[in-house]
């Protein structure tokens, strides 16, 4: 583990907001244990280990049923760690890979089997190499054939450069953390306008409105968040997911309460029907529904 990195919370609090049976946390992540599982040589951040019998146990506590478990780039393309967790989950989870271009047909349908339904293509140059956007598209080209989507992860100011590039994957795309838009600037702002703008022109965009604990300038009071994320639930309604992002890698500002995370729910979803909606309609359409 890096020196300055934070682990993830040893005792969550119990959220007060009851989530609705069979609700889904659609993105979290599960690292190591590194003696099984090592993490990639060239990783930009060493993780503390944060194993799948942990991740599930938060998801009971919190009183989820299910989990969406999304490769994260300090395992780079091998995805053993997650694979191991989707085979243990079995139903009660799916998964997001990240694949070599080169991949073969034979071990996307492998992973299939597992429970991946999905892969990430990252943006954030903090935590990832660059990598020419042909490659991208060659992955693109063969989980089309598996009916997989594609979750991107990018930062606000890298929208407008990427917008062409989104609009050639003929598939589903999932953005991660709202884009991650800067919150002092406001929902109004060109930013987080530009991407309110490609969701309403492109139906096959979804997004999470997951991350306050990233997002906000106020830790742990997330409530400069609640906006962007409550303008995306109720103009998107059918396409929005939430998730934890447990066990919160290269937090600086503070260590967050995934209780406390929970209890933002009804805040950005503040009707039952969009609950139901955000937490187990959405995730269950697009993740086991195929």
């Amino acid at each position: 583990m890096d020196a300055n990195y934070l682990p993830f919370h040893d005792n969550p609090s119990k959220p007060e907001f009851k989530v609705p049976t069979g609700a889904v946390d659609a993105h979290c992540h599960v690292f190591g244990p590194a003696d099984k599982f090592p993490y990639h040589p060239k990783r930009k951040y060493t993780p503390c280990d944060a194993s799948k019998d942990q991740l599930f146990s938060l998801r009971d506590h919190l009183g989820f049923e299910r989990n969406v478990i999304v490769q994260a780039s300090c395992h780079g393309t091998d995805n053993a760690a997650l694979l191991d967790a989707l085979n243990t989950a079995g139903e009660l989870a799916r998964g997001v890979a990240v694949v070599d271009p080169a991949i073969s047909m034979e071990e996307l349908k492998e992973m299939h089997h597992a429970g991946v339904r999905a892969v990430r293509f990252n943006f954030v140059k903090r935590l990832v190499d660059s990598t020419p956007k042909e490659a991208f598209l060659s992955v693109a080209e063969k989980i089309k054939q598996l009916d997989w989507h594609i979750v991107v992860y990018f930062e606000a100011p890298d929208l407008e450069e990427l917008i062409p590039f989104l609009k050639q994957l003929d598939t589903t795309i999932v953005v991660d953390h709202m884009g991650r838009p800067d919150v002092a600037n406001g929902v109004e702002h060109q930013d987080f306008q530009r991407f309110i703008n490609l969701m309403a022109e492109n139906p096959n965009v979804w997004t999470k409105v997951s991350c306050p604990e990233r997002l906000t300038l106020q830790a742990p009071d997330y409530s400069d968040v609640v906006p962007f994320a409550r303008t995306l639930v109720e103009t998107f309604p059918e396409r929005v997911l939430w998730g934890t992002d447990w066990p919160h890698p290269n937090m600086k500002s503070h260590v967050p309460d995934d209780g406390n995370l929970v209890d933002v729910i009804p805040l950005i979803a503040p009707t039952e029907e969009l609950q139901r909606k955000l937490l187990i309609d959405n995730p269950m359409r697009l993740y086991w529904n195929k």
